[in-house]
C-alpha cells in the first residue's frame, strides 16, 4: 500500500512539472499499469487548468491520446503472444500490476458478449478499461474501430475526471472518493456479465437430438 501510494504521489508530481507530457505520459503507464489511477491524476490536471496552469481542452486532448497509445501497447502485446503465453505471464507477473486471469476472464466476457462496443463501454470501467484492451488484440480487432471506440470512451472518461477537478478546485481529491461509488454498480455489471456470459456457455440450449436424427423409415 506504501508503494502505491508513492507511486501515486509521483505520478501526480510528474503531471505538475512535466505539463501536457506528463499528462500523457502519466495516463499512458496506467493504462498499462493500472495501480497508478486516473483518478488520481486527471482531477489534479483538471485543478491546474483551473488556476490557468494548463489549458482544458488540450489537458483532454493529452489524456484521450495517452490513453490510445497505453491501450494499443497492450493491443499489441495480446495481439503478438497470444491467450497461452498472455496467461501465463499474468500468472507469473500479473500481481505487480494487480491483474489476475479472473480480470482477463472478465474482460474477455465483456467483449465476448458485447463485440466491439465493449472496448468503448469498458472505458468506464475499473480495471477492465485496460484490460479490454487484450481480448481486441487476442481476437485482432480491426485497428480502425478499435482506436475509436477507445478515443470516444477515453475521452468521456476522461473528460469527467478532469471538469470534475476543475470544477471542485481546491477539493479535486475528493474526486477519487466519489469515483469509488461509481465503481460498485460497474462491479455488479462485471460479476453479471461474467456470470452470463459463462451460463450461456455451458447452459444454453441446443438442438434437440430428435430434431437431427433422419426421419425413422416405414
Amino acid at each position: 500500500m506504501g508503494l502505491l501510494s508513492d507511486l501515486t504521489t509521483w505520478a501526480k508530481d510528474f503531471v505538475e512539472s512535466a505539463g501536457y507530457v506528463g499528462v500523457f505520459l502519466m495516463v499512458v503507464l496506467e493504462n498499462v499499469f493500472p495501480p497508478i489511477p486516473s483518478e488520481a491524476i486527471l482531477p489534479l490536471a483538471g485543478f491546474l487548468a483551473g488556476e490557468g496552469r494548463f489549458w482544458l481542452p488540450a489537458v483532454i486532448l493529452a489524456a484521450t491520446m495517452g490513453a490510445v497509445a497505453g491501450a494499443l501497447i497492450l493491443y499489441y502485446a495480446a495481439y503478438w503472444f497470444g491467450e497461452a503465453r498472455l496467461r501465463w505471464l499474468i500468472r507469473k507477473y500479473g500481481k505487480w500490476f494487480a491483474v489476475s486471469e479472473r480480470d482477463l476472464d472478465s474482460a474477455n466476457a465483456w467483449f465476448d458478449h458485447h463485440g466491439y462496443k465493449a472496448v468503448f463501454l469498458c472505458r468506464m470501467v475499473p480495471i477492465v478499461r485496460s484490460l479490454v484492451s487484450l481480448p481486441a488484440g487476442l481476437r485482432r480487432m480491426n485497428l480502425v474501430p478499435f482506436i475509436a471506440y477507445t478515443a470516444i470512451g477515453s475521452g468521456l472518461w476522461n473528460s469527467l475526471l478532469i471538469v470534475a477537478g476543475w470544477w471542485l478546485g481546491d477539493n479535486w481529491e475528493d474526486v477519487s472518493h466519489l469515483v469509488d461509488y461509481l465503481d460498485y454498480p460497474m462491479y455488479v455489471a462485471i460479476i453479471g456479465a461474467l456470470i452470463w456470459f459463462i451460463w450461456k456457455k455451458k447452459f444454453a440450449t441446443k438442438p434437440s437430438d430428435k430434431a437431427n436424427s433422419p426421419e425413422p423409415t416405414r
